[in-house]
This record gives structure tokens, sequence and C-alpha cells, in this order.
């Protein structure tokens, strides 16, 4: 095996202390222009490469974030990290990314990783709804954000959309279009984001005097493309089948859209579909899917900057206060739900 090259053997071979070589590297401004070009020249031939976790060690600060999500398989979530990683990285960070797949358990487990690395801060996607991996983790003292959820204190900040106000656009559309059964696939009952998404779409119909018995609960174990087909199959088995449908993410109603493509129900004519996250895919579907869009990229980023902000008090002086901010969603209809009733 090669033997890895350390700050002595640079020093050895620029003929200068290791003093030096580590003020080349950290304040390069702070030596000699020859004796600086010697030591670049020794890293060079070398192919010496600082040891990160040394310098961790040495400054006491990570140079990580992290960021754990729901599920790095919806591109949702892709354009959250690609926004944290923009954010990171204008301030000399990197990101370390973890899906948790919507398990508790692995959420903990991602959760103890980050406090044995001693990352930087963490963005995190809660799927835990009992609560205890956040009160677990926050005993490490490492600040975090949440991400696409409302910080239900004041004990640290978070970056989500007002989903009561995206649910209710979904079905106000719908019902503005003439629908008076509709169905929602709804995902996971016990995230935050599927319970707001249901509350705002009762809350459009009981704006068109419409009671709750109008909206037909279809929920899934995931927010998948997989789920979605398997919601679909679930309406087509009904006897009074609704004529319209709002999903709680596009990747569901991507699957409802095959389950009715492979029965040969046509979409919008015979059922009218809303999604929800505006993903990439959505507008590239056989049958252009309208939906509820969120600002993904500006998500990440701002949750990346409230952390960088909090984790540099000491730093820059600058005082920190906890602040949630509640993004506003927008409806962008395309031809899955354009259908005249």
């Amino acid at each position: 095996m090669a033997q890895s090259v350390g700050i002595k053997d640079v020093a050895r071979a620029a003929g200068v202390s290791v003093g030096t070589v580590s003020n080349v590297i950290n304040r390069p401004d702070s030596v000699a222009t020859e004796t600086r070009a010697r030591v670049l020249s020794a890293i060079d031939r070398l192919g010496y490469v600082r040891s990160e976790s040394a310098r961790q060690l040495r400054a006491g600060r990570s140079r990580i974030m992290g960021l754990l999500v729901l599920d790095m398989g919806n591109p949702f979530f892709v354009d959250v990290a690609r926004g944290a990683e923009r954010a990171a990285r204008e301030d000399g960070l990197g990101v370390m990314v973890c899906n948790s797949a919507q398990s508790a358990s692995e959420e903990s487990e991602y959760l103890a990783l980050f406090a044995e690395q001693r990352v930087r801060g963490v963005l995190l996607t809660p799927t835990d709804a009992s609560g205890r991996n956040i009160a677990s983790f926050r005993r490490h003292g490492i600040p975090f954000v949440l991400v696409d959820r409302v910080a239900e204190g004041t004990t640290e900040c978070s970056v989500s959309v007002d989903d009561v106000a995206g649910g209710a656009l979904a079905v106000r559309h719908l019902v503005d279009a003439g629908h008076r059964s509709i169905a929602y696939v709804s995902g996971p009952p016990g995230l935050n984001q599927v319970r707001d998404r249901r509350t705002g779409a009762l809350n459009a119909l009981a704006e068109a005097g419409l009671g709750p018995e109008h909206l037909r609960e279809l929920p899934t174990e995931r927010l998948d493309v997989a789920a979605g087909r398997d919601a679909g199959a679930r309406l087509l088995g009904l006897a009074d089948r609704p004529t319209a449908v709002f999903c709680a993410n596009d990747l569901l109603a991507l699957g409802v859209l095959q389950a009715m493509y492979a029965a040969g129900v046509t979409v919008p004519d015979d059922l009218a579909i809303v999604g929800y996250d505006d993903i990439e895919f959505a507008a590239a579907a056989a049958v252009p899917l309208t939906s509820v869009r969120q600002p993904a990229v500006t998500m990440g980023a701002l949750a990346a900057e409230l952390l960088l902000e909090e984790t540099e008090v000491e730093t820059t002086g600058k005082r920190h206060e906890h602040r949630r901010v509640v993004l506003q969603p927008e409806l962008v209809v395309r031809r899955s739900s354009l259908a005249a009733r």
C-alpha cells in the first residue's frame, strides 16, 4: 500500500519547518514568495492532501453540514439539496446528504452519525412523528434547521411552505372546474405536510359550501410512484368513483396517472389529477400534470443560510434569533385538470 504523505514529509522536501508549511496552507500571505513557491512545489510533487479530520480537531469546527431528507428519490428533495449545497459552498462548506427513506429508525441512525462526526450543523426534514429523534439529537448541542416543516417552538429555525394554502389552491381549482367528488391520495398520515394539505383541501371545500364528505381520502404508506399506482387501482375499484383526485405529491400523482392510462381511463376527461411539488417530470408527463409548486431550491438555500448564521455567531459576533420562514406555494395549471365539466 502507498504510504500517506504527511506535513512533515513536505517540510523535509522543501527544507523548511512544519510551521512554515502550515502557514503556506492556512496563511499564505505571511510567507515569503520564494519560500511559498518552494513549499507549494513540494506539495504538488509529493501529492500531499491536508488531513481535514486533524484540522477539525485543532480548530474544533467542522466544514461539513448534514442534510437529512425523507426521500432522495423524490426530485423535490434533490432540488432542496441543490439549494443547500450552493449556499454552503459559498461559505466554504460541504454537504453530507443522507436519506431517511421515511423511516424513523434510519433517521435516528443518521442523526447519531452526524453527532459522531460533529458536523457544523444539520438541515432536517423529520419523519419521526413522535419527536423523540429530534429531542435526542438536541442534547448534542449541534444546531439544526427544520426544512419543509414548521418549527412548533422557538428552539430552532425552520423553512417551509404554507401547505394549508397549497392544499386549498389545488382543491379550489378542482371545485372551480365543476368537481364535487374529489379523492385525496394522501401518503403517510403521520407526516405534517400530508395533514396540512388535507386541511387546506377541506378549507377549499368549505369555502364552496361543500362538506368534508366530498373529499375521499386514500392514504398510502409511502410517497412514491408505486404507492400512487396502488392508490389508482383502489380508486378504479370504487363504485362511486370521484371525478378528480388531488395527490400529496407529484410522484403519487404520476403513479395514479399510470394506473389510469393502463385501465383506459382518460385524463382529464374521465378523471382530473392535481399533484404537489411541481417537479421537473410533472411538465414532461404523458399528460402534463397540474401541480402546486414549492420553491424547493430557495427553501434549501434559505435553510442553509439560517444554519450558517447560527453556527457563525462566535466568529462574527452577530446576534442570531431563531425564526420561522414560511414560503408561499403557487398553482401551475396544465392539461391533467383542464377538461370542461
